[in-house]
Parts: C-alpha cells; sequence; structure tokens
C-alpha cells in the first residue's frame, strides 16, 4: 500500500489526524495533512482508507500494491 497526499489541496480540516493518528498529523502554519513516517501494517492499511474516505477534499489517495507485480489500482 502507499499513501499519496496533496497538500494543495488539503483544507485542514483534521479528520485524517482524528482517524489515523498514527499516520496522519497536521502542520503548526496551515493545518494541511502531513504524512507520518511509519512501517506498514494491516492495521495501518485500514486506517489510511478511512482516513482517505472521511477527508473532506479528497487530499488522501491509498494506492494498493496488487501480489504479482501487476501495476497499482487507485482505491
Amino acid at each position: 500500500m502507499r499513501v499519496v497526499i496533496d497538500r494543495e489541496r488539503c483544507q485542514g480540516a483534521g479528520m485524517c489526524a482524528l482517524t489515523a493518528p498514527e499516520l496522519f498529523d497536521q502542520d503548526a502554519e496551515e493545518g494541511r495533512v502531513l504524512l507520518l513516517p511509519v512501517p506498514p501494517s494491516p492495521e495501518r492499511d485500514t486506517a489510511a482508507r478511512q482516513a482517505a474516505g472521511f477527508c473532506p477534499a479528497g487530499a488522501i489517495t491509498v494506492i494498493s500494491q496488487r501480489a504479482g507485480g501487476s501495476s497499482p489500482a487507485a482505491e
């Protein structure tokens, strides 16, 4: 899984940091999303997908890597 954030699109609502504080934070200046450096795990995959779903600006994209080397598909 790969998480991509679009800080320009972020509105600073904070749903990501509230939903998955182990993965996301907000910067002090503008309140925009920050992706924290954490090791991947199945629990974090679920949390990232939930945070992406709750983001009112659509600033978070979760890309899942399929087994067998096929290209990633956005979820």
